[in-house]
């Protein structure tokens, strides 16, 4: 399975799926024009091949200094996503750095959904 780097812009946000390493990153701004255009390839191509042949152990960070409603409705499927790995009996740890009160919030609300506990980091 071939790894996804993409360099931050603007208007969309770093990020690094790294499958030998287990290792899912995503740092910055996520206001794209076209959100699904960004997000689907990570989220239901990418994530459905590693989902199906996971490593035993997956840490997710999440950094998102701002993001839209468009990418927040993409960041909750890829929770979603990740939380079935705890079906297949695999370690996910989920790092959600917040800056304030209202990012803190967002992080318990994914939390919530997805039903995977988050480690809540402030920046």
């Amino acid at each position: 399975m071939e790894n996804i780097l993409i360099e931050a812009t603007s208007r969309t946000p770093f990020v690094n799926f790294n499958y030998q390493e287990g290792i899912l990153e995503i740092k910055g701004r996520a206001i794209p024009e076209n959100a699904l255009g960004f997000f689907q390839p990570l989220v239901y191509d990418w994530l459905d091949g590693y989902v199906n042949d996971p490593p035993e152990e997956t840490i997710v960070n999440i950094n998102l200094e701002y993001f839209n409603t468009s990418s927040s409705l993409w960041i909750s499927k890829l929770f979603k996503k990740l939380a079935l790995l705890l079906t297949l009996e695999k370690k996910v740890t989920v790092n959600w750095h917040y800056m304030d009160e209202d990012s803190f919030e967002e992080g318990k609300d994914y939390e919530e959904i997805s039903k995977m506990p988050f480690n809540m980091v402030k920046v």
